[in-house]
């Protein structure tokens, strides 16, 4: 069962409906201005309106707990719906281009300036403030969906404030030319953004370990854990959705009883899962290696004996 008040959900679903209102506006506005410059805004929310729906979906399938089909859960679906965003706002952005460029061919007229202008100042502070909520979640849930949603509001806030200026200029220089030409300069923009995304979401797909810092922290809580730990090798990382997945061999005395090795590993797991939030962690037991082993009664392993594997050796 889902949380009834998930705050990933939450951020979803304000998002759709701040997408869908300036939609609205937008697409009235510039169908009463023929400004390229509003109705390439208006695309672009109808987009948003898309996407944030995806991203509601996909993070519902995401917190869904693990099942026999899908053991380590269904944290996956935040990446795919990461991937098609970007696929969307590239598609986005490349017709942008195309109408733009047909429309500067042409040369055509603008009318309702002023209104234009208006709907594009108050998208830009209702992007701002969408864009913030996203942003404050994604951060607090480590959702790579919701990070891709604030992301693209973001986008919007410059986007907008960039063809708002725009059409200021048209209004007082009467250079319609420049609609059309911002157009393209901003879908260019929203064209690089999309080329990031999708390097993420590759990144996540094809099971890229996690970053260093996380490493590190992993190796600290292992290196400080109180108990006989004689050392671990085989650190594994890779991201699924908001969830970390981790495993690695942990090297204990080799005369520790199934018991006492269990709730070793437990309590270790516990720490990592609580100082990393999403973290999901598997510990293979290892006997230690020690040739000379001098008995579990005189044995005098400590914590520091396992080396920092991020440290210089020189140091």
């Amino acid at each position: 069962m889902l949380k009834a008040k998930n705050p990933k959900l939450q951020a979803a679903i304000v998002s759709i409906c701040g997408a869908l209102f300036l939609a609205l506006i937008k697409l009235i506005v510039a169908l009463l201005s023929g400004s390229m410059a509003v109705m390439a805004s208006a695309i672009d929310s109808l987009l948003d309106i898309l996407m944030s729906g995806i991203n509601f979906m996909a993070i519902r399938q995401a917190e869904q707990p693990p099942d026999q089909s899908h053991p380590f859960g269904h944290g996956k679906f935040e990446t795919l719906a990461t991937l098609f965003q970007a696929m969307i706002i590239t598609g986005s952005g490349i017709w942008i281009i195309y109408a733009a460029a047909i429309r500067l061919s042409h040369n055509n007229q603008l009318e309702n300036i002023d209104q234009g202008i208006g709907v594009l100042a108050f998208s830009a502070v209702v992007s701002w403030l969408i864009a913030r909520n996203l942003s404050r979640v994604a951060k607090q849930t480590d959702s790579p969906a919701l990070e891709a949603d604030s992301l693209h509001f973001r986008m919007d806030i410059y986007t907008n404030l960039g063809l708002m200026i725009g059409l200021v200029m048209v209004r007082w220089l009467d250079i319609h030319w420049l609609d059309s030409a911002l157009s393209i300069l901003v879908a260019s923009y929203i064209l690089r953004e999309a080329l990031k995304l999708i390097k993420r979401s590759l990144i996540d797909i094809l099971d890229h370990e996690l970053p260093d810092e996380i490493q590190q922290q992993v190796d600290q809580l292992i290196r400080t854990h109180e108990g006989p730990l004689a050392g671990y090798h085989g650190l594994r990382t890779r991201r699924s959705g908001s969830n970390k997945i981790m495993d690695f061999h942990l090297e204990v005395c080799k005369d520790m009883t199934v018991a006492e090795a269990h709730e070793l590993t437990v309590s270790l797991e516990k720490r990592i899962e609580k100082e990393i939030p999403g973290a999901n962690v598997i510990i293979h037991v290892d006997p230690c290696n020690i040739e000379e082993c001098p008995g579990r009664e005189n044995c005098k392993i400590q914590t520091s004996r396992i080396p920092n594997r991020f440290q210089d050796p020189e140091n």
